[in-house]
């Protein structure tokens, strides 16, 4: 069994217009770049995103904003990006804004078949506009329903050809989850080993959950906004 692809362009070729598509990475961090890259290529358009952000305005996600790909974005928060902002602004995309705890729940039910369940995150806002509320034990809980996805594209740090995947430390963030709740699991990854390479201690998302695997190429791995201290 080798769920290996030769490329980005070859694993994402059956990607169509109009589909459901889960990012991975935090920021710009653990997002996959040869994928990314591959989607604008392709030129897929009306796309539904599910990632925590949008990347910058020059990098990430924001490369679909530019050729206007993406259609509505499900996400956590704009971040550095002025084409996204502009872009909602001017509703040329809607955006669905969820506290970001309520995002990962979703996505992590969406992997393990729970519809929806109950969240005090949010009740009294704008977020639980539209939304059935109850009370349990005193408090009042709003429903959020499960996310999936048609494709989850993710990046790993280290793959053998089942697709048992490895993350390496911040790089990790939403991957592991969005890995489970999509029909087809697409991962780069920049180390491909043999099986039995890995520990099977050290797998995080076994390669039952991932459909194509391929080894991704000139990583750039940007920083949304470089901090350094100041010389005295």
């Amino acid at each position: 069994m080798n769920k290996v692809y030769a490329n980005a362009d070859a694993a994402i070729v059956d990607i169509p217009d109009g589909a459901t598509i889960m990012a991975g990475g935090f920021g710009l961090c653990g997002i996959p770049e040869n994928l990314i890259d591959a989607l604008q290529r392709k030129g897929v358009r009306n796309l539904t995103v599910i990632s925590n952000n949008a990347g910058i305005s020059v990098f990430g996600m924001g490369k679909l904003l530019h050729t206007h790909q993406i259609k509505k974005l499900i996400g956590t928060y704009v971040g550095e990006n002025k084409v996204l902002e502009d872009q909602v602004l001017q509703h040329e995309i809607e955006m669905e804004l969820n506290p970001q705890g309520t995002l990962a729940e979703r996505i992590r039910a969406g992997g393990s078949g729970i519809p929806a369940f109950y969240t005090p995150t949010g009740v009294g806002t704008v977020v639980a506009e539209g939304k059935e509320v109850r009370e349990f034990g005193g408090r009042q809980y709003l429903l959020e329903q499960a996310l999936t996805a048609d494709f989850a594209l993710i990046k790993a740090w280290k793959s053998d050809r089942w697709g048992n995947l490895v993350y390496r430390k911040t790089a990790r963030n939403f991957n592991p989850m969005m890995a489970t709740a999509a029909k087809v699991t697409i991962a780069e990854v920049e180390e491909l080993v043999e099986l039995g390479d890995i520990d099977p201690n050290c797998i995080i998302t076994p390669g039952i959950y991932v459909s194509r695997i391929l080894r991704g190429v000139n990583y750039e791995k940007r920083i949304e906004r470089r901090t350094v201290r100041r010389e005295d």
